[in-house]
């Protein structure tokens, strides 16, 4: 890129958040300054975005998830410090001398907060909910990728009696897994395999989430859900470890703009920003408040691989080996990112596939082969992203290096998280932003994503082979051999088929001040357990 264009992004970032700072706008629901009004253990967050829902089998973006920590809890939790699986519903479990049958102890006593006892036969109904094909939960896939017979249910026709799980008894939950999946336990502290109020659902289906109707079982209930403007948590006083939970009250505030959630956290009306602005990165890099970690995490961009023009491998290699990714983190985003050639990051001994690299003359001789030379008579393709910064600059620099280096047009469309997350689903979908936190440490996790039929396969690819290798990988123990197998599958869908456009590996970026709040950690999953959080 040239350095004229890169300047021309530099200087209207900054001109646009400099005077954003100027209004020094007031948090959502926050008219009176939330710090003169709190107590000291209310704790209010900066959450980015109007979240989706609140029904653990309808979400998939990270802001939800952080409402999910404080509403539900699954059979295992995160650590707070490493992320890997501790007690939840579940005190403890075993696994089989094979590494197939994993058996969970469920707590004595344990009830949803209306007092409704929490049994084995409980995740039993939840878990078949969550792979009905009725119900069309976002997630189901991963159940269906290690619990025997889930898959064959959620998308081959099945019978709920074909998921081998059931009720030993009320307090033992057993699981039959497709093979020695080592990381299964972990994968099960997500939400698709969150216990749901059954006995709720039943009685008023969708509106169950209501906040008239909704029960819980985590550490907090919904006291309040005002669509963009606030949703506050306040302690569940039947949650097992309620001994634990310090927080009286825990507000979520959607601030999309990154600047006014940075004014709001410096003017003491938030406690956790979980974005920055990027035009001021070089000065939060200064700050104690400024949290910063590598991240087992992806920024890539998704292909429709269906469009008429970009269903050609050609076009998308070009695409993603014409734009030097060491310059964009450096020069524009700043934030100490690792270029990414690949969709897993190298997680543990995983090496990530080759992937295309960066070369401008081989895009362009591509572009060529494909019948475009210079991009003379392509038609302008439209990058999608949501509402954030970071977001639109980046998506900036690539439609000003695009067609520097290849003569390829691009527009640009924002649009709220809702909405985005829908419309990337849509055939419409041309090139959507997206990125993905690893939900358990596995490399696996990440290529579940562009399995066939996969509910977050926003690009639409199937490959045979691919899924064959995936599937393969789900049955065999943790080591060599199975890294190898994954390897190749990524191979194929990356090297060969660029089904995504890699750009970048994460790292988490949070403003807290961690002089003040016991019980945060940074931590390789960027997920924050409430249970734990003080004020010191």
């Amino acid at each position: 890129m040239k350095k004229s264009v890169l300047a021309a992004l530099y200087v209207l970032l900054a001109a646009s958040l400099f005077f954003a700072a100027c209004k020094r706008q007031a948090a959502p629901g926050a008219s009176t300054p939330v710090a003169e009004t709190k107590s000291a253990m209310e704790f209010v967050i900066g959450n980015g975005t109007e979240i989706q829902s609140i029904d653990p089998s309808q979400i998939e973006g990270v802001p939800e998830h952080r409402v999910y920590k404080a509403l539900f809890e699954p059979l295992v939790g995160h650590d707070p410090k490493t992320a890997k699986a501790i007690p939840g519903v579940a005190e403890s479990w075993t696994v089989s001398a094979d590494g197939t049958v994993l058996t969970f102890k469920i707590r004595s006593g344990i009830t949803w907060s209306d007092g409704t006892p929490i049994t084995a036969q409980t995740i039993v109904d939840s878990w078949l909910h969550h792979l009905n094909p009725a119900t069309g939960s976002k997630y189901a896939y991963m159940p269906g990728m290690v619990v025997k017979g889930a898959d064959l249910y959620n998308t081959q026709g099945g019978k709920p009696s074909d998921v081998a799980i059931r009720a030993v008894d009320p307090s033992t939950f057993e699981v039959t897994l497709v093979g020695n999946a080592p990381y299964a336990v972990d994968m099960m502290s997500h939400y698709a395999f969150s216990p749901l109020p059954m006995h709720v659902i039943q009685r008023y289906g969708a509106d169950w989430i209501k906040k008239e109707n909704i029960v819980s079982n985590g550490p907090f209930v919904l006291q309040e859900w005002i669509p963009n403007d606030r949703l506050v948590v306040v302690p569940n006083d039947r949650y097992w470890n309620k001994a634990n939970v310090f927080l009286t009250k825990i507000t979520f505030l959607p601030i999309e703009d990154t600047n006014t959630a940075y004014q709001a956290f410096r003017n003491g009306e938030i406690d956790w920003s979980t974005n920055i602005p990027l035009a001021l990165i070089d000065e939060l890099k200064l700050s104690k408040d400024y949290q910063v970690a590598p991240q087992m995490g992806s920024y890539f961009y998704y292909v429709n691989v269906n469009h008429p023009i970009l269903k050609d491998v050609r076009i998308r290699k070009a695409l993603s080996m014409s734009f030097d990714r060491q310059e964009l983190i450096d020069r524009v985003i700043k934030g100490g990112q690792l270029p990414a050639f690949a969709l897993a990051p190298p997680i543990g001994d995983y090496k990530p596939a080759t992937g295309t690299g960066y070369d401008v003359a081989a895009a362009k001789r591509l572009l060529a082969e494909a019948g475009y030379p210079n991009g003379q008579g392509l038609p302008t393709f439209t990058i999608i992203y949501n509402t954030l910064d970071s977001h639109k600059v980046i998506a900036e620099y690539l439609q000003q290096v695009w067609k520097s280096n290849l003569g390829v047009n691009v527009t640009l469309q924002n649009l709220e998280w809702a909405t985005f997350l829908e419309e990337r689903k849509t055939s419409r979908m041309e090139l959507g932003r997206a990125g993905w936190i690893a939900d358990y440490a596995d490399a696996q996790n990440f290529l579940d994503l562009i399995i066939s039929g996969g509910g977050n396969n926003d690009g639409h690819y199937s490959n045979p082979e691919y899924d064959r290798l995936i599937r393969l990988a789900s049955t065999m123990p943790g080591g060599p051999e199975r890294d190898d197998i994954l390897h190749q599958a990524e191979e194929i869908a990356i090297t060969q088929d660029q089904v995504v456009i890699p750009i970048y590996y994460y790292v988490s970026q949070n403003i807290i001040d961690l002089d003040k709040w016991d019980g945060w950690w940074t931590n390789p999953q960027d997920v924050h357990q409430w249970v734990g959080i003080k004020r010191k």
